[in-house]
């Protein structure tokens, strides 16, 4: 029993001693970093919030430094949905820039709910030696429509809350924010001197010398007229066929995110001035397919629709789509549209690479998916339904997804497909970028349905030849 206890109390002894380990580097890590200029750039034109940061770091510690974090509040680590980060290389015309990778970490002096993200350099910054980095980080319902509810003649108003001063574990010399707004209408502001508003502009500092962790919270009362398009739930089935064949089906839930409409609409108002009677509406979406699509199709809950006009040519293919009725903000039974488009018939050639052993492993560049332009997808489920007989799928995505396997029965086919699901939340348009999938398929399996076809008939011809040459009659 005492040799129990003491095994446990040198167990707790050494988890603390690697803890206070891990703590005092993480603070050395911090206190070695410095900002010196940093440039916030917030673009708050669309429904989705884009920010662009510029951060000028110094090592001033003795140990070289291999990483810089990014720190984020928890009003905004729900809302996050995409960050990127690149280093600047050269000097001014010869100045390029190099992906660096980003990975969400945890700090252990943390304050409670701040977010990090771990910014690996190229190369370790040694003592005095400074670097540019250029993040991009993308937020999503993060504006709030106030009044919550407002008539087809009004604007729609948001309010945007964030930090004057930059949120960061690093001290920081000098900083300065700018928001860009839709237009020159600003309701009203928090004001941390020195606060600058000019035409469609806001400027917040320059502040110098700021600690570590330093917030001030700012809110702004602006017009924001884009339409708050989201889409609840999208649904994708891409199936390949190796006879030359790729459809792509989707089914859209959409939703104006918006102000509530009230009071009622007025199609002449409408018809006359829809940029001021209506201007936060919509009343058409812009589809981006793959080039060279045709039998393309879609319809909503209630049947087809015909006000589609459908461009192609060798780089790209375009949907222009308008539904029913204009969408205002609060119509819940009356936004919500399954949007079916199937784009077949794919130049196949184009889209699947094969190698010539007998257990070929393929892989299947998808083309830039069917996707409506500007919307926002909450929760997105792809499926690519496989040739039957495939084996050991796999999925090369350039972001984190969630993947399982799930089986499909079609015309013919005996033991079922193999369905690759793939599930992303919090989508942004950055996030539509082609992906590969790759699987094992032998050859021999594309004859398995034509010697079925062909069995059946000739059982069936040969039933009939048989019951034309017997006789069952009781009397001859």
């Amino acid at each position: 029993m005492a040799r129990s206890t003491a095994m446990k109390a040198a167990g707790l002894i050494l988890a603390l001693l690697i803890f206070t380990f891990f703590s005092l580097a993480a603070s050395s890590s911090n206190n070695q970093i410095q900002i010196l200029n940093a440039e916030r750039r917030i673009d708050l034109s669309s429904h989705i919030v884009k920010v662009f940061l510029t951060l000028k770091v110094e090592n001033v510690g003795t140990s070289p430094a291999s990483e810089i974090f990014l720190a984020f509040p928890p009003s905004q680590a729900d809302q996050l949905a995409l960050v990127k980060a690149q280093a600047a290389i050269g000097k001014k015309k010869k100045k390029s820039y190099v992906h660096l990778d980003v990975n969400p970490t945890q700090l252990p002096d943390a304050p409670n709910g701040t977010k990090y993200f771990s910014i690996s350099l190229l190369n370790p910054l040694s003592s005095g030696e400074t670097a540019t980095l250029e993040v991009l980080y993308i937020l999503t319902h993060s504006l709030e429509p106030f009044p919550a509810e407002i008539s087809q003649l009004e604007s729609q108003l948001v309010y945007f809350r964030d930090s004057a001063l930059i949120l960061s574990p690093y001290h920081i010399k000098q900083q300065t924010t700018f928001i860009k707004t839709p237009s020159t209408k600003v309701e009203s502001f928090t004001r941390v001197e020195p606060t600058k508003f000019a035409g469609r502009e806001l400027k917040y500092g320059p502040y110098e010398d700021r600690p570590p962790y330093s917030f001030s919270p700012v809110i702004v009362h602006l017009e924001n007229n884009s339409p708050f398009a989201v889409v609840e739930e999208l649904l994708r089935e891409v199936e390949i066929s190796h006879w030359g064949n790729l459809q792509i089906t989707e089914h859209y839930k959409l939703v104006h995110a918006g102000a509530r409409h009230k009071g009622v609409f007025s199609r002449v108002d409408y018809q006359s001035r829809a940029s001021v009677k209506g201007a936060s509406s919509f009343k058409h979406l812009l589809a981006s397919l793959p080039p060279r699509v045709h039998s393309v199709y879609y319809r909503d809950e209630i049947g087809n629709i015909s006000s589609s006009h459908l461009r192609t040519d060798y780089r790209k293919s375009e949907l222009e789509i308008e539904p029913r009725y204009p969408l205002f903000g609060g119509w819940e039974g009356y936004l919500c549209y399954w949007i079916r488009a199937t784009t077949g018939r794919l130049p196949f050639s184009s889209l699947l690479m094969a190698s010539v052993t007998s257990t070929s492993a393929l892989v299947v560049p998808l083309p830039r998916p069917h996707t409506l332009l500007m919307l926002m997808p909450d929760n997105v489920l792809s499926q690519v339904v496989l040739p039957e007989g495939s084996k050991d799928p796999s999925a090369a995505v350039p972001y984190p997804v969630e993947q399982h396997l799930e089986t499909k029965y079609s015309y013919l086919d005996v033991v079922g497909r193999t369905v690759l699901v793939l599930e992303k939340k919090n989508v942004v348009p950055e996030h539509i970028t082609p992906f590969q999938v790759y699987y094992t398929f032998k050859p021999i399996f594309m004859l398995a349905e034509p010697l079925m076809l062909a069995s059946v008939y000739f059982l069936f011809f040969m039933a009939c030849v048989a019951y034309l040459q017997i006789d069952i009659s009781i009397r001859k």
